[in-house]
Order: C-alpha cells, then structure tokens, then sequence
C-alpha cells in the first residue's frame, strides 16, 4: 500500500514538473513534433537564454523583434510579438510608430501587412484609437550636415528624392515624438540589417550612438536581428559597425587631442641624423607633430660646419627659420644661395632640394613641413661632394638686401 502511494506521488510530480515544462514553452506544439530540435533552440537558447540577457532590455528587444518582422514582411508573427511588446512596456502609440516608420524603410505593403495584424492585438486588448503629437526638434548642426549630404549626392540625380527625404522623411517622419529618436535609430538599424543594407547601417548607427544608444546595446541589437532574418545578415553587418566604432574612437580622440596644449620641452632628448639622410654631423631636438586632423610637424636641426641633408622634396612644401650660424640651401637645377639667422626659407611641393650649413661655420633652423597619407618627405640621393663645393662661391647676403 505504502508503495502504491508512493509511486502515485511521483507520477503526480511527474505529472507537475511535465506541465511546468509544458507551460514554460513558447513553440508551438507543432513545433516539437515537426522539428524538436527547433524546439529546443526556440524555448531553451532564443527565450530561455538570449532573451534574458542584459545587453539590451525587454522593451528594446521588442522593438527591435517588431522592426525586423515588419522589415521582412513576417507579417503572421507581428502579433505574438505586439503582445509581448505591450507586455515589456512598449506602448500603443510606440508600435504604431514603429509600423508607420518602417513604411519608409521596408515599403508600404510591409506596412499595411503589419496594420492588420496590430489591430487585432489593439482590440482584443480594447486598446483606443492611437492619436498624434506636437513634433520635436533635431540638432540642428547634425541635420545641416545630413540635408547638405543629400543635397550634394542626390538632388542632382534624382530631385524628388532629394526633396522628400529632407522634406518628409527627416522634416516629418523623424520629427514624430511618438518615438524618441534613441528607438527611432534603432528600429531604423535593426531593419536595415535584417533587409541586408549594409551600406545605410554606418549613418544610422552613429545616429543612434547620438541619441543615446550604447554600444553594447547596438552589438546586441544586431545580435538580436539575427535570429529573426538571419545569420548571414547579422554577420555582414559587423564589419560595418565596428568601422563605426572606430571611427567614433578616433574621432573622440582627435577632439581630446585638438584640446589639449603641448609643450615640447629644451630637455627633449637629441637625435643624431640618420646617415642616409644626412652628410656630416646632425642633430635633431624638438621634434613634434601635430594631432589630427593637424598635419603639421617639425622640429630644430643643428648642422655642425659642412653638414647637410641628401636631396629630397616635401609633398605640402617645408618651410625653413634660421635660428644662428649660416647655411646654404639650393633647389634642383638652381643656384646654391646663402641663408642668415633670421631669414625665413620657403620650399614649395614636390620641389627637389637640399640644405644645411656652410662649410665654415655651423647652422640651426626649425623646419615645418605637413604629411599627405601619414608621410611629410620623400628620400633621395646624397648631394655629391662636387655639387656641395659650389656652395663656397654663394653670395652671402646682408640684411638690407633681403628687405
């Protein structure tokens, strides 16, 4: 007797813990007689696991869920998810917004498919008839910059697009309050990875960083779109959003460096002149470059008697002030002339020339120059010692004549 309730006992636990597991389900049973395997990847990885991570809030995961079957024309799946929206604290007026917003991005029809079905959830739910709001203001200077772009790129094409996306699209779609534009960003991002347009994801992910959205939360909305359109869409997507990332990276840093004052300090230590590059005893103290988006750079060279540079060109010119002593300096194909504490040596691109200081006596002068693509000189032979003794017959000027 005491076994027979005993195992009464455990097939009602049994019994219990089934339909717990039963209940906990979000397949369709359908699902789990079909295809198992997508029924456990369904209940135990997408809503048992994915959907409870913290990366991103219910609430966005909603919306980002909403955009993507909308995007896609998923059409048969909105409903199930509105409902699980409005549960996760997404509001009545924000999926409507969302569904207009997305006509703009996925087409109309996608858009009057997703209607049809949100209006069975609004009433089944008696939820009341969706009204407008006042509109809001976007930054100004980022909307200047964005108008200029499609003025420049698309109004000489097509003018009508021009004209509605500055008119309508962005004057009055992206103006509704009735989604901030944090969720107005990424809803936008999300159907742009799950129609596969890499190519719109860059601007609108930034926009969305601007508006608030961090990161890791638009990693894990990209994430997300994947199980809902796919794998491969998600994963084109990445290299897109980590240009974003670093692109913000150095532009967050330009801005820092742009701020901040340098002093190079006398005690910097020196740098003797590379061989190859230099005739006789040089050094170099000083030495700096600018921050970008600066491209400027320089720095104190000391020319001991007879010492001089190989020949060699600038691409953006160089510009040369002579601190003490005297120096020559001469251009391809040109004479050699003298140089004087004081004077100020000008050097235009791309011209072939060398210089340094006088046979007879030492010279110092601050060179500037600007770098193209990270490079500020080009190299070349050393000046022979024939053409470096016609120095010697160089008229050495007097203050007056170089006034």
């Amino acid at each position: 007797m005491k076994t027979l309730a005993t195992g009464i006992a455990i097939s009602a636990l049994t019994a219990a813990s089934a339909e717990a597991q039963e209940s906990r389900r979000v397949a369709p049973p359908a699902v789990y007689k079909v295809a198992p395997g997508l029924g456990h990847f369904t209940d135990d990885v997408l809503f048992g696991e994915f959907w409870m991570r913290k990366e991103l809030s219910p609430r966005d995961r909603s919306l980002v869920t909403i955009a993507t079957l909308v995007a896609t024309g998923k059409s048969a799946q909105v409903g199930s998810h509105v409902r699980r929206a409005l549960d996760n604290g997404v509001q009545p007026g924000e999926v409507g917004e969302v569904v207009t917003h997305l006509a703009f991005y996925s087409g109309w029809p996608n858009a009057i498919s997703a209607v049809l079905e949100v209006e069975k959830v609004f009433d089944e739910r008696k939820i009341a008839p969706v009204t407008a709001s006042a509109r809001i203001q976007l930054e100004a200077a980022a909307e200047a910059a964005r108008g200029d772009a499609v003025d420049t790129g698309i109004l000489p094409t097509a003018p009508a697009l021009a004209d509605l996306t500055n008119r309508v699209l962005f004057g009055d779609l992206w103006q509704r309050p009735d989604l901030s534009a944090r969720d107005r960003s990424l809803v936008t991002m999300a159907a742009l990875v799950a129609l596969g347009q890499p190519d719109q994801l860059a601007f609108h992910a930034s926009r969305a960083m601007d508006s608030g959205l961090t990161r890791e939360e638009s990693a894990e909305a990209v994430t997300h779109v994947a199980f809902y359109a796919g794998w491969p869409r998600a994963m084109s997507a990445v290299p897109v959003l980590r240009n974003v990332f670093e692109t913000r990276d150095t532009a967050a840093m330009t801005q820092t460096a742009a701020k901040d004052m340098k002093i190079i300090r006398r005690g910097q230590e020196p740098m003797a002149g590379p061989a190859e590059r230099f005739t006789g005893e040089v050094v170099v103290t000083a030495a700096y470059k600018g921050d970008g988006p600066a491209r400027i750079g320089g720095a104190t060279v000391s020319f001991s008697a007879g010492a001089h540079t190989a020949w060699h060109t600038h691409p953006l010119g160089q510009t040369l002030f002579v601190v003490s002593g005297k120096g020559w300096v001469q251009k391809d194909g040109g004479p050699i002339e003298a140089m004087e504490p004081g004077d100020v040596v000008w050097i235009p691109p791309m011209v072939k020339h060398w210089h340094g200081a006088a046979s007879t006596e030492p010279m110092v002068h601050f060179a500037v120059s600007e770098a193209v693509d990270g490079s500020s000189v080009s190299w070349m032979e050393k000046v022979s010692p024939d053409d470096y003794a016609k120095g010697s017959g160089a008229e050495q000027r007097s203050p007056a004549q170089g006034e």
